[in-house]
């Protein structure tokens, strides 16, 4: 099987859930924690399979995070003022 026909069992298998889960939802009620639980969990397995088959219909394209560039200057000293040195504790203060 291709990866394409895969994800394709997988979406039919999570569309049988999400199915049963809202057949649970109006004889159970949607009130109680374990409904909601299960209803948040299977909204996560569409999400995550939905991304999965964003990333194989570009295989050759690798799906990267925005870059943050940093400067190399250095910050503003008055950022670390208050801030106490880890293991050595405040500027003012001595170890006992």
């Amino acid at each position: 099987m291709s990866v394409h026909d895969d994800l394709a069992a997988v979406q039919r298998c999570l569309d049988d859930l999400m199915r049963s889960v809202g057949r649970l939802e109006q004889q159970l009620g949607s009130g109680g924690l374990e409904i909601r639980r299960v209803r948040t969990d299977t909204d996560h397995l569409r999400e995550s399979v939905a991304l999965l088959r964003q990333a194989a219909s570009a295989p050759g394209e690798p799906i990267r995070p925005d870059l943050v560039s940093i400067p190399d200057t250095p910050y503003d000293p008055s950022l670390w003022q208050d801030s106490d040195d880890e293991g050595l504790g405040a500027r003012d203060r001595h170890a006992p």
